[in-house]
């Protein structure tokens, strides 16, 4: 009979915290041999086009989205791996060694190759040899401690480079948008310091000078609303916003999601809500669009034109359909409406051969050796095959619909909403 005692529990968790630490290791040795496998393609492939004739400015086009379909990444982070691999490879090889032996996570050696990005390679390589020469200094040093202790020797290095990064960092600000649990998003602002602080100041003082049944942070979230909308949080804002729903979800109190193009799906309960609100502002004009489906897959069907840009109508149906950008691993915004067989090709510009693409994966695909081959199944599923320069294939399914959409009679909508009804061109 197994007798489980204080002792032995003790020795088995010792063993489990050894193992746990072993394989955090290993994940840092496998990044650093990923690092010098990347490499070796980036430079293989450049010396390829090299060879064949290639401009110098062209060579190594679109290999960044193959090294993020190979790790299962978007195509954003294969940019990113390979920046980050040619940097420790060819000049930070004590950076590469702490990865290697596992002194330093994948996370923390990218830190140090951001922020020496600005300096010279000679200045790199001595940021290098003074934060990473000594493995045993980097012990126990956490990300912000890392990233610190890269920002002060980079500016002791080069001062002038470093304010060089921050006024050139002031042409990148931009805001995004992020979906966020249950029916909320993220909506995020990247501003210079001065600014960004000065907008928290705002709202923070709405919050102190505002007394009522609201929490503090809902204060100030009501504020950002009205301050950019320009009227109360609680007045809807004309803006189209597509959600796609089942008949029995709008009418008969279905529990199906409703669907939000680029968002995803909203519960059946939030959806009605919000087009109850919509309907009941008579500013707001609220439309309906009906949809047909597959019998059986519920996939939207083919709309076709014979246009060479893709109209305003099969252009949203594209989006409807496909909700974000359609290369493998990439949740990018739709930017681009393209063809999977060329249209300079003779591909015809019509639902089946049509693509949702954010902008960088459209022009990465147009590098040498690429090919995309998009259509449907038996039951109306359009799937996209991409196929790299190495022969590589991954495949892209377009997200499925919320089930049971049955058509839905125009008459009875008419009736029962007072709004009008528009129809997809045929």
């Amino acid at each position: 009979m197994f007798e489980s005692t204080p002792s032995r529990r003790a020795s088995d968790e010792a063993v489990f915290a050894a193992r746990v630490e072993e394989l955090e290791r290993k994940k840092s040795a496998i990044a650093a041999e990923q690092a010098r496998i990347i490499t070796e393609w980036d430079d293989a492939r450049r010396a390829a086009e090299a060879a064949r004739g290639v401009p110098a400015v062209k060579r190594g086009k679109g290999l960044a989205s193959e090294i993020a379909l190979a790790r299962h990444d978007s195509p954003n982070q294969g940019g990113r791996h390979l920046g980050v691999a040619r940097a420790l490879v060819h000049e930070m090889p004590h950076t590469l060694a702490a990865l290697d032996a596992g002194t330093l996570s994948e996370w923390r050696a990218t830190l140090i190759v951001r922020e020496s990005a600005c300096l010279s390679v000679e200045h790199r390589r001595a940021l290098d040899a003074e934060l990473c020469g000594d493995q045993a200094s980097l012990e126990g040093k956490g990300n912000k401690r890392i990233e610190a202790d890269a920002k002060a020797i980079a500016y002791r290095l080069d001062p002038q480079a470093v304010v060089d990064r921050a006024v050139r960092a002031e042409s990148e600000r931009t805001v995004t948008i992020r979906p966020a649990p249950d029916a909320m998003t993220w909506v995020t602002a990247l501003l210079p310091m001065a600014k960004g602080v000065a907008c928290y100041a705002a709202l923070k003082k709405a919050a102190d000078t505002t007394c009522d049944q609201r929490g503090r942070g809902q204060v100030m979230a009501d504020t950002f609303v009205e301050r950019i909308t320009g009227r109360p949080a609680e007045v809807p804002v004309p803006v189209a916003v597509n959600v796609v729903l089942t008949d029995e979800t709008l009418f008969g109190g279905d529990r199906v999601p409703a669907q939000v193009p680029g968002y995803g799906p909203v519960p059946a309960a939030v959806a009605r809500r919000l087009i109850g609100n919509a309907l009941a502002d008579l500013r707001s004009r609220a439309t309906l669009r009906r949809l047909y489906r597959h019998p059986r897959s519920g996939a939207l069907v083919a709309m076709e034109s014979r246009a060479r840009l893709f109209p305003k109508g099969l252009a949203l149906f594209i989006d409807l359909r496909d909700d974000t950008c359609r290369t493998p691993y990439c949740d990018a915004p739709i930017r681009h409406h393209d063809h999977a067989d060329p249209s300079a090709r003779g591909g015809p510009t019509s639902a089946v051969n049509g693509l949702g693409e954010c902008e960088a994966c459209n022009y990465a695909k147009e590098a040498p050796g690429w090919r995309v081959r998009a259509s449907t199944d038996e039951n109306g599923c359009h799937t996209a095959e991409f196929t790299t320069p190495t022969g590589a294939c991954y495949s892209s399914k377009a997200p499925p619909l919320p089930p049971r959409m049955d058509i839905v009679r125009g008459s009875d909508v008419e009736e029962a909403l007072g709004i009008r009804l528009l129809f997809p061109a045929a």
